[in-house]
C-alpha cells in the first residue's frame, strides 16, 4: 500500500502470529474434563431413569451438550494450531471463536428444552425417588468439581476454554440443585421440587450463555479488545515526538490472546529518514506494548498530506 506511493511506509513488529492459541496449553485438561463429563452424563441418564427424576435427566441433557461443546473446543484448538498460509494469513485461529459461538447456541437450546420439560412435569407429575437422585447427583457434583479445578486457570486466558468452563459451572450448579430437590422430596414427599429444580437449572444456563455470546460476537464483529481504550491509544501515539496525526486506527482480536492493531501515523519530515523512521517505529511499538498489551502491530508512517492520495479502500 505504502510502496505504491514511492515511500517506505509499511512496517510490522511482532512477527507472524503464533500458531498456538491461549487455549492450546489446556488441551490435556479439556480432554480429561470431556471424559469426566461423558461419564457423569451416562451415570445421570441411568439414575434419572431409575429414580424417575426429571432434574437428573435435565442435568444429563445439559451434560450431553457440554460434552459436544468440549469436543468442539478441542477440535477448534487442533485447527487453530495449524500454521498460517498464503490464503489464510492468520491460520485457523478464529476456529476457537466459532466453537465458542456454537457452544452458546447449544447452551441456549438446552436451556429452552429444560424449561419446556419442567412445565410439562408440572402438568403431568411423576413420583421421583429422592434417595437414588441424591446418590447420582452427588457423584455428578464431585466429578464436576474436578473438572472445574482443571479449567479454572485457563478460563481467564481463553474465550474457548471459558465457554467450556461455564458449561461445567452450570453442571456443578445443576448437581447442587438436584441434590436440594431430591433432599426435599426425601424429607417431605413434595414432588414439585423436581420440576422446580429443572426450571432453576434451565434459568442458570441462560445468563452465562448470553454473556459468553456477547464476548464472542465482539470478537467476530472485530470490536476493540477488552482493556484497550482506543481514545487512550490515539492519545499515547500522538504524544510521541515527531507524530503529527493518527488515522485509520483499528484494533481487533483474532482469537483469545491474539489482539492486533494497525494504524497510519502522520509524522514530521525529519522522522522519515532511515534513522528517524526506525527510532519512531521502536517508540510506537514500546508505547503500545507497555500500556495496552498489544504485541502484533502494523504501522504505516507517512508525511503530512499523504492521506489525501490514498485509495478509498485504504480508509
Amino acid at each position: 500500500m505504502g510502496a505504491g506511493h514511492g515511500h517506505d511506509h509499511g512496517h510490522t513488529h511482532g512477527g507472524p502470529p503464533p500458531t498456538g492459541t491461549a487455549a492450546a496449553a489446556y488441551k490435556g485438561r479439556l480432554r480429561i474434563a470431556l471424559a469426566i463429563t461423558l461419564s457423569v452424563m451416562v451415570a445421570e441418564v441411568v439414575g434419572g431413569v431409575l429414580a424417575d427424576s426429571l432434574a437428573l435427566i435435565a442435568d444429563a441433557t445439559h451434560m450431553a451438550t457440554d460434552a459436544v461443546g468440549l469436543a468442539m473446543a478441542l477440535m477448534a484448538i487442533h485447527f487453530a494450531g495449524r500454521p498460517a498460509t498464503e490464503r489464510r494469513t492468520f491460520g485457523y485461529a478464529r476456529a476457537e471463536i466459532l466453537a465458542a459461538l456454537a457452544n452458546c447456541l447449544l447452551l441456549l437450546g438446552a436451556g429452552g428444552y429444560l424449561l419446556i420439560e419442567a412445565v410439562q412435569r408440572f402438568i403431568t407429575p411423576a413420583e421421583t425417588k429422592g434417595g437414588l437422585a441424591i446418590a447420582f447427583a452427588l457423584f455428578g457434583l464431585v466429578a464436576n468439581m474436578i473438572s472445574l479445578s482443571l479449567l479454572v486457570r485457563g478460563q481467564k486466558e481463553s474465550i474457548n476454554v471459558r465457554g467450556a468452563y461455564l458449561e461445567v459451572v452450570a453442571d456443578a450448579l445443576g448437581s447442587v440443585t438436584v441434590l436440594v430437590s431430591a433432599g426435599i422430596i426425601l424429607a417431605t414427599g413434595w414432588q414439585a421440587a423436581d420440576p422446580i429444580a429443572s426450571l432453576v437449572i434451565g434459568l442458570m444456563i441462560v445468563p452465562r450463555t448470553v454473556k459468553l455470546l456477547r464476548e464472542t460476537l465482539d470478537v467476530l464483529l472485530e470490536a476493540a479488545p477488552k482493556g484497550v481504550d482506543m481514545t487512550q491509544v490515539r492519545a499515547h501515539i500522538l504524544a510521541l515526538p515527531n507524530v503529527e496525526d493518527v488515522h485509520d486506527l483499528h484494533a481487533w482480536t483474532i482469537t483469545s490472546g491474539m489482539p492486533v492493531l494497525s494504524t497510519h501515523v502522520v509524522v514530521t519530515q525529519s522522522a522519515l529518514d532511515s534513522v528517524g523512521h526506525e527510532k519512531l517505529l521502536h517508540e510506537l511499538q514500546e508505547c503500545l506494548e507497555g500500556h495496552f498489551d498489544v504485541e502484533h502491530c502494523t504501522f504505516q508512517l507517512e508525511p503530512s498530506g499523504h492521506a489525501a492520495h490514498e485509495a478509498r479502500l485504504c480508509h
